[in-house]
């Protein structure tokens, strides 16, 4: 119902006529802007308004009256249920349409500043089973099908081990296949099910935080190494030690099979320690000739092959001659400073997670890089006047932020060091925008390369090059 009682409007025969930013699909009713979900721009729809807004409406689609001509069918028996892969009715190159002009939007409305002609979007060669890490949820609460709720039947066996359900912290969907990651991961995650299972293993109460089985992290990289993560709730040494020697006899392919015992509130295991039941604690990427070790606790770009791409652009964007000193800010495990070092003078990485600086030292150390230093601690503490005057003025800072971009202390520290070009890499063009008008007073935008990391999600990668305005 509306203010005062009021009933919201049903919408009948609207067009779908665009997509905006967060991948929403837009009408327009009478001026009034109406964001929607889980259709494109050509579909034909009746449309329940949910929300009212001083300037525009949220509604939800109750009928598809006429299928957009660029509407195909959508290839995974999960889809609309399981929270990822929304846009796999659109064809991929419309997806990259879109994704490219968010980027534009997002820099001209939220950034106000004058682009370049932003160069056309580089497409993910493999739009399924191109992600390295994912992570499902054991829960003692299967999400129930529609036809399984309008049978009415009592199913007995609620146990599953897959996504959570969108919108819903303790449903969980049971997965046969996922076409994010490639084998063995799909066989992995059965084969465990069906172990748990077969041998009364208890899985988790999302509601009463209770029960035995939490988590599984599966990683693989693109030489074929696989990392398996199982997260107990709680030790039990004969279940557990059984488990993971199923798994050690079944899939000779692991090459890490870690455990840890999480009995806190949340599922996160950066603060956790993991231990090794078989083979090492690590796995190696290769990337143009360099190894990068991927700890549990590691990031890494989640599109391998993307990854490769995304780093030559901004390689590339800082034209690195070997004379200049680069300030790797955000550098995770060291993977961009390592990847640009062997064509600057020094890379300097700056970090906030310890054991992440301490992975970005052993990946410089094997590939014997020797003009690279790394450094923990909070950007806008460490970006000080003696830290420049002793590890030298940066001639180049590339910034590869998580989604909540940089605070504002931090682009004030980067505004000081005043370097000649800082390459901006981004997963959310949102607040790249917004940092990036911060920084409009000193520097001008020059180039823009959007990049595809995440095929069927409104997600999009982007690489800004910004250069110091001289007088």
């Amino acid at each position: 119902m509306g203010r005062g009682n009021k009933p919201l409007p049903l919408y009948e025969g609207v067009e779908i006529i665009d997509i905006g930013s967060e991948g929403k699909a837009i009408a327009r009713v009478d001026g009034v802007v109406v964001f929607t979900t889980h259709v494109i721009p050509g579909d034909i729809v009746d449309l329940q308004v949910i929300k009212k807004r001083e300037k525009y409406q949220e509604a939800k689609v109750v009928k598809i009256r006429t299928g957009s001509p660029d509407r195909i069918p959508a290839f995974c028996e999960h889809f609309e249920v399981c929270g990822g892969c929304k846009w796999q009715y659109l064809p991929y190159e419309k997806q990259l349409y879109y994704k490219q002009k968010q980027v534009f939007d997002q820099l001209k409305r939220i950034g106000k500043v004058t682009l370049p002609e932003i160069l056309p979007i580089k497409g993910s060669a493999n739009s399924t089973f191109y992600r390295n890490k994912l992570e499902f949820t054991f829960s003692n609460r299967r999400w129930l099908t529609l036809e399984e709720v309008r049978s009415g039947a009592l199913f007995g066996d609620m146990n599953v081990l897959g996504f959570h359900v969108q919108g819903m912290f303790d449903k969980v969907l049971n997965v046969n296949k996922c076409w994010l990651q490639p084998e063995p991961s799909n066989s992995i995650r059965n084969a465990v099910k069906d172990y748990a299972i077969s041998n009364h293993l208890h899985f988790y109460d999302l509601r009463n935080k209770e029960g035995f089985l939490r988590n599984l992290i599966i990683r693989s990289t693109s030489i074929g190494e696989v990392m398996v993560i199982v997260n107990f709730f709680r030790e039990d040494v004969l279940k557990r030690e059984a488990l993971l020697q199923f798994l050690a006899e079944r899939f000779s392919e692991i090459t890490s099979l870690l455990y840890v015992i999480n009995e806190k509130g949340n599922d996160t295991i950066t603060d956790q320690n993991i231990h090794v039941f078989k083979g090492r604690d690590y796995i190696v990427e290769k990337m143009e000739g360099l190894r990068f070790i991927i700890g549990p606790k590691s990031f890494y770009q989640t599109n391998s092959q993307q990854a490769y791409e995304l780093y030559k652009v901004a390689r590339e964007f800082a034209s690195l001659s070997g004379k200049e000193v680069v300030y790797d800010l955000y550098t995770g495990t060291g993977t961009i400073a390592c990847f640009v070092a062997s064509r600057a003078a020094k890379v300097i990485g700056i970090e906030y997670v310890p054991e992440a600086i301490g992975d970005a030292k052993i990946n410089s150390q094997n590939n014997n890089i020797t003009n690279t230093n790394f450094f923990a601690g909070d950007m806008k503490d460490i970006l000080t006047t003696d830290f420049i005057a002793e590890n030298g003025h940066p001639d180049v800072i590339i910034t590869d932020p998580p989604r909540a971009g940089m605070h504002e202390e931090v682009i004030n520290a980067i505004l000081f060091a005043a370097p000649e070009r800082i390459v901006y890499v981004s997963c959310n063009p949102a607040t790249q925008a917004r940092d990036i008008g911060l920084l409009s007073h000193n520097y001008q935008v020059t180039k823009v390369q959007p990049v595809d990391m995440f095929p069927h999600t409104h997600h999009v990668e982007n690489v800004v090059l910004l250069e110091k305005i001289t007088d």
